[in-house]
């Protein structure tokens, strides 16, 4: 036994001495920038721009329809769905939706500024990413026609399931 355990040591301090891949390269600032793209529940992180529900309702028609269904309520498929479920949580047959399960809008945003389009995701400017959001939010009743989202009014927006988590999010640690 005592021979197998010197034989993983040596093993281990030759392999610490020499990187066994030899490829790749250190990552720069500006590649570290360029993906740290993370949107607190605070707001922190969220960048300059800002959307109405009239113009994320235009980009939602041309750019997200197709997938997730005219009004967000028939999607291809039912994982895509984006409205409805409320009151469905405490359920068996529990819909999770933006408007019934996400407690943060700026979690949406986060989202959808990350994944969408599907074809094409990261191709949306800050002030799409508002509008749709703005928009998705309204089709869930969260915010009224006339919204305009942005990095100061996109945090204060209070989800319908803000209490239905734990947090582990503690602002300023």
């Amino acid at each position: 036994m005592g021979a197998v355990a010197g034989l993983f040591l040596l093993t281990g301090a030759a392999l610490a001495a020499d990187p066994p891949y030899g490829f790749g390269q250190p990552a720069t600032p500006g590649e570290i920038a360029g993906a740290n793209i993370d949107i607190l529940p605070d707001g922190t992180g969220l960048p300059p721009g800002q959307g109405s529900v009239g113009q994320g309702a235009a980009l939602y028609a041309s750019t997200c329809a197709a997938c997730h269904g005219e009004r967000g309520e028939k999607p291809l498929d039912a994982t895509m769905r984006l409205v409805g479920g409320a009151g469905t949580l405490a359920t068996p047959k529990a819909v999770q939706t933006v408007g019934s399960y996400w407690p943060y809008a700026t979690t949406l945003f986060d989202y959808i500024r990350r994944a969408m389009p599907f074809p094409a995701p990261r191709s949306l400017s800050p002030d799409q990413v508002y509008a749709v959001t703005a928009y998705v939010l309204r089709l869930n009743g969260v915010v009224p026609d006339g919204t305009v989202l942005d990095a100061a009014s996109l945090p204060r927006v209070r989800m319908p399931n803000r209490d239905g988590f734990i947090s582990a999010y503690k602002p300023g640690r």
